[in-house]
């Protein structure tokens, strides 16, 4: 099994940064994919970001946001920069056991997840 545990939300202004961390426990994540789901109220949870041999965005996100992770520490990155207030969400670490990754259900382990919320 594999526990993951995100940190980093917060309160930011439109404009803003943050960087999402994503700490893995349990069996090595350094095969697979990983990846960033966001959930905003009232919305379907939708995929952000993933990283494996390759990474991939949303198109929503533009280039605003860079997700990395060091296979060292077990942990993955989300930077957002230029945040947007209708990034206000929820934000999930998963890690996925088939493809493909921008669907919610190809993924078997999820974190808490950590509140992102954008001020106008």
């Amino acid at each position: 099994q594999v526990q993951l545990v995100e940190s980093g939300g917060g309160l930011v202004q439109a404009g803003g940064s943050l960087r999402l961390s994503c700490a893995a426990s349990g069996r090595s994540f350094d095969t697979g994919t990983m990846a960033w789901f966001r959930q905003a109220p009232g919305k379907e949870r939708e995929f952000v970001a993933a990283i494996s041999s390759f990474t991939g965005y949303a198109d929503s996100v533009g280039g605003r946001i860079t997700i990395s992770r060091d296979d060292a520490k077990t942990t993955v990155y989300l930077q957002m920069n230029s945040l947007k207030p209708e990034d206000t969400a929820v934000y999930y670490c998963a890690k996925a056991f088939r493809s493909p990754y921008t669907i919610d259900y190809n993924y078997d382990h999820w974190g808490q997840g950590t509140k992102v919320t954008v001020s106008s």
